[in-house]
């Protein structure tokens, strides 16, 4: 059987479309297309059901994917070790969001890339969460850290760990706003303030003022940047109001460069996952890096 073949239909079955598939492959969506005609006519067999968006896989096609895709992950393993410069290291590649990654992921596992002959060379790619386990299910990647758990067989994630949100703002803002009026009026005593985030459909906003008080922010963002220590260094300005993870915004917290609007009684929470390819931890350097992580998390909530 053709090993192209099987390439292109695992990269279908993870992708669920051809059009995806053939991006992911550079091919052309024909190609692709003919490929999987191919292969379905040595099997005998069809492997997809064709859908008005995308396609679903048959009994036949999942059983097929499980079978051959962690062989082919061993296969692109082997070809990335052997144009590594150092040959005797493998490489590991990570995904995930550019702050916790930064802030959490890295700092762990460069302890891994020593030279006690059990390390690994360390290639970093920053994604949202979309975009991450798509890269991972094509094969770009070999860990992926998300907020978003994946469906289906072929990605198996583990709990890593849960972020906390904290409502905060300069000092200056803090007393123009007061925390008893904003005890007493909840959000609506927060419309008329300026707001920092990472989009204009302020996102980490919308899920506080929705967690904490049971409504919808009513303020648009004054300050839209796609980096939450950007949204940080802002707000420590006195730029306006912001939702941080506690851990990025701790040390700000403690110096007073700004202040806690709220310590809500339970406060919103995020949920991050260790993603990968099912039956990838079958590879130790794989298996290190997730166990490590794994092992880490468990002091950063």
């Amino acid at each position: 059987m053709d090993l192209a073949l099987l390439r292109t239909f695992v990269t279908v079955h993870r992708a669920g479309s051809f059009t995806r598939a053939a991006a992911l492959l550079g091919l052309s969506q024909p190609a692709v297309t003919s490929q999987i005609r191919t292969l379905e006519r040595q099997l005998g067999r069809p492997l997809f059901l064709r859908q008005a968006r995308g396609v679903t896989p048959t009994t036949v096609g999942d059983e097929l994917a499980h079978k051959a895709a962690p062989h082919l992950d061993a296969l692109v393993e082997i070809a990335e070790t052997g144009l590594d410069d150092d040959s005797s290291l493998r490489t590991l590649h990570l995904a995930g969001p550019p702050e916790f990654t930064a802030e959490r992921a890295l700092p762990a596992l460069t302890e891994l890339t020593g030279d006690d002959g059990q390390g690994f060379a360390l290639r970093v790619s920053f994604g949202n969460a979309s975009e991450t386990l798509e890269g991972l299910a094509a094969g770009h990647h070999d860990l992926a850290i998300t907020t978003a758990q994946p469906r289906g067989a072929l990605l198996t994630a583990a709990p890593l760990c849960d972020e906390e949100h904290v409502l905060v703002a300069a000092p200056r803002w803090a007393d123009r706003i007061g925390a008893g009026k904003l005890c007493r009026e909840g959000a609506h005593a927060l419309d008329s303030f300026p707001v920092v985030e990472v989009h204009e459909s302020l996102p980490f906003i919308a899920r506080y003022w929705a967690s904490v008080f049971d409504s919808r922010p009513a303020a648009s963002g004054t300050v839209v940047v796609p980096d939450l220590r950007a949204v940080l260094a802002c707000a420590i300005s006195g730029a306006g109001l912001a939702v941080l993870p506690r851990y990025l915004c701790a040390p700000a917290l403690e110096r007073g460069d700004i202040v806690a609007l709220l310590e809500p009684a339970v406060p919103p929470l995020r949920t991050y996952f260790l993603v990968v390819r099912t039956g990838s931890l079958g590879m130790p350097h794989i298996a290190r890096a997730h166990e490590w992580l794994l092992r880490a998390a468990v002091s950063w909530s």
